[in-house]
């Protein structure tokens, strides 16, 4: 990897835990979602189950550490921080992009978090457009390298249009995902990174045998927003910053569209556990934060490993998400998402137009 892109790794940080990188407009539309109230749930908060099943394996709560940062010194404390909580709590975490070790060996101890989490469940990443140059055996390397139980493969259009230095070519994708859906059978999640995924392209996924999807949707942090602030007036960052499907519509969507043919991962603008709540009841299996985690980590003290400040937004996190299990009169996960729930008007011109475009076209 070269010292170029190890400086824009330690930016990427610096900017997401300290600029404007979230979209605020639209947003991720969980403001236009309410669940109904059960004023008698005959439970107490310990019956609550936060157990389920994601990529063969079962977690304790259903959160997801997604894909942030790897490759830098920096990088890789933090990843350590996330690991022992993933362990501490019994949640999926994710590594950000396997391509810089992929260029450089000597960066492959950022993304052992094996020794600090030896029981939890541990998704590797690379973007599909790295995974069509290394071929199934090179991304299969990239798994066994760290421990990973499974991989997660990236979809960034958008991020590489703005990069002044990003890919162009985007030939190919869905034939190199159908092989390595092939190759790892449930063990693959296909990602966006911001700007979600339709159910059109995700019926589309599933054809060729993916299992796991994480919207990943519009709402959270922006990437676009990232990389124009990194290169400035260079890129198209400021015309598309709010480009994206927003993630409460693209998750019920999913849900309806394709419900049961592929496990559902609900991330993009996530902050509490009251949105988490609504984007398990809206569909999803297991809800992905990352963002509230790197600026806990970063208020908390990088030196002292954040750690005091990320159990105190994790605690925080999940008694917002059990709050609202007992308010719902939900006492498992899967009991949640059949939780009856309300829509807004935007929110509902979005489902409604997104589910009529994954309908087969006639003729």
């Amino acid at each position: 990897m070269s010292s170029q892109t190890i400086e824009r790794k330690d930016h990427h940080l610096d900017l997401c835990a300290g600029s404007p990188v979230e979209v605020v407009r639209p947003g991720a539309l969980f403001d236009e979602v309410s669940l109904i109230h059960e004023a008698l749930p005959e439970m107490s908060a310990a019956d609550v189950d936060l157990s389920c099943e994601f990529l063969g394996r079962r977690l304790r709560c259903p959160l997801m550490f997604t894909a942030i940062t790897g490759g830098t010194a920096r990088g890789k404390a933090l990843n350590l921080a996330l690991a022992h909580q993933a362990q501490k709590r019994g949640m999926a975490i994710g590594v950000g992009s396997q391509r810089a070790m992929a260029e450089r060996v000597e960066v492959e101890d950022t993304f052992q978090l094996r020794e600090v989490a030896p029981d939890a469940l541990i998704v590797g990443n690379i973007g599909l457009w790295q995974a069509r140059s290394l071929g199934v055996d090179g991304v299969r390397r990239l798994a066994d390298r760290i421990g990973a139980d499974a991989m997660a493969v990236h979809l960034n259009v958008a991020q590489e249009m703005v990069q002044p230095e990003g890919d162009r070519d985007f030939g190919g994708g869905l034939k190199v995902i159908g092989a390595l859906a092939a190759a790892f059978g449930d063990g693959l999640l296909v990602k966006e990174t911001g700007c979600g995924i339709s159910p059109a392209t995700a019926r589309r996924l599933v054809e060729v045998g993916v299992r796991a999807i994480d919207v990943a949707g519009l709402g959270g942090t922006s990437w676009i927003k990232v990389e124009h602030l990194r290169a400035g007036a260079s890129t198209t960052g400021a015309l598309f910053a709010e480009w994206g499907i927003p993630t409460a519509p693209a998750i019920a969507a999913l849900a309806r569209t394709i419900g049961g043919q592929a496990r559902l991962v609900a991330s993009g603008g996530i902050r509490d556990g009251l949105m988490a709540a609504k984007a398990l009841a809206l569909g999803a299996d297991v809800v992905g934060l990352a963002l509230p985690l790197l600026k806990a980590w970063v208020a908390g003290g990088e030196a002292n490993g954040g750690e005091e400040a990320l159990d105190r937004a994790l605690d925080a996190f999940v008694a917002g998400l059990v709050s609202a299990m007992v308010l719902t009169g939900s006492r498992t996960v899967r009991s949640l998402g059949e939780v009856p729930w309300v829509g807004g008007p935007t929110f509902e011109r979005w489902v409604e137009r997104l589910c009529l475009g994954a309908a087969p076209r006639p003729g």
